[in-house]
């Protein structure tokens, strides 16, 4: 019995054994990988580009993956200084390969330090071609005319745009070839290098927010200033159509004032006709009414025509 197990245990040492050493044989290749061969850490032979399985000495070989696929490279915002002296923040991306994967590994070893090498030899590059070149050249790709929506801000001919002779498309193929000559030697093809963003510096930056804010300011002041004289010209016009109206009124008021004095004046002159001892009297009551009441005192004469049918009355 105790030979039996024993017999196992020893057939089930020799499989895992097959199985180690097999595993350590056999390597296999995707489409996206490429592999380089080491031997005590050195590389042997060739880097395997084909995809598939492959055989390598067990225990004292490794294989090295490679990405063949695109890499991405994102540089770190860096302050420059452009050729007419304006200092700006500019940001840089760009695109490699791993084309020959044993100069790659024997210069760099693995992509974190191939990122090391590309944030010194692009940076170095971009920093050489930016000082080169005036702000508006890296800025602008075309001589494009620039639109402005509102007519304050609109480009006059003391004031018109300087055009381009190289641009920022051509400044950064010129970062691109620049860099690429320097990149062979560690394996690397540099595929594509583009201008994320540029900017100005923060104390640039803050002094041109505050010429924004004045001239936004300004336009505002002007449209204040135009809105005021608006209202000006039309209360004027209001006033004016007023007076007329008032004018107009009082002079229609008057014609019918006229009128109406004309026609009372006739009807008075009628019933003094017919009879005048009559009309005097009822004159004489309306100024009674009109002129004496409980709180007046009147002192007359007695030969007043004020105090005729006053006396009259007494009698």
């Amino acid at each position: 019995m105790k030979k039996g197990r024993l017999f196992l245990y020893v057939i089930a040492v020799l499989i895992f054994v097959f199985l180690l050493i097999m595993s350590e044989i056999f390597y296999v290749v995707d489409e996206t990988k490429q592999v380089v061969i080491t031997q005590f850490g050195r590389p042997v032979g060739e880097a395997i580009k084909d995809a598939g399985l492959h055989v390598k000495l067990p225990f004292i070989q490794d294989a090295n993956y490679f990405e063949k696929r695109l890499l991405e490279w994102d540089g770190i915002p860096t302050e420059i200084s452009a050729k007419d002296k304006v200092f700006i923040e500019i940001d840089t991306y760009a695109r490699w390969k791993i084309v020959d994967p044993l100069k790659f590994f024997v210069s760099v070893r693995n992509e974190t330090g191939a990122q090391a090498r590309l944030d010194n030899i692009i940076d170095a590059a971009a920093r050489d071609q930016i000082t080169s070149y005036e702000l508006l050249e890296v800025v602008r790709s075309s001589n494009r005319k620039m639109e402005f929506i509102e007519p304050e801000l609109d480009v006059s001919s003391s004031s018109k745009i300087d055009s381009i002779y190289i641009g920022r498309k051509t400044i950064a193929s010129d970062i691109l070839k620049a860099s690429s000559t320097k990149l062979i030697e560690y394996g690397i093809e540099l595929v594509d290098v583009r201008i994320k963003r540029i900017n100005y510096i923060e104390s640039v930056r803050n002094k041109v927010f505050e010429r924004m804010i004045a001239e936004r300011l300004r336009i505002a002041e002007k449209y204040r200033s135009e809105g005021q004289g608006k209202k000006a010209e039309i209360e004027g016009e209001m006033e004016k159509e007023l007076q007329r109206i008032r004018s107009e009124a009082y002079e229609l008021a008057q014609e019918i004032k006229g009128k109406a004095d004309a026609e009372a004046i006739a009807i008075y002159a009628k019933a003094y006709e017919k009879d005048p001892e009559f009309y005097s009297f009822l004159k004489t009551l309306e100024t009674y009414k009109n002129t004496i009441d409980e709180k007046s005192y009147i002192i007359l004469n007695t030969k007043s025509d004020y105090f005729k049918y006053l006396e009259e009355f007494g009698q």
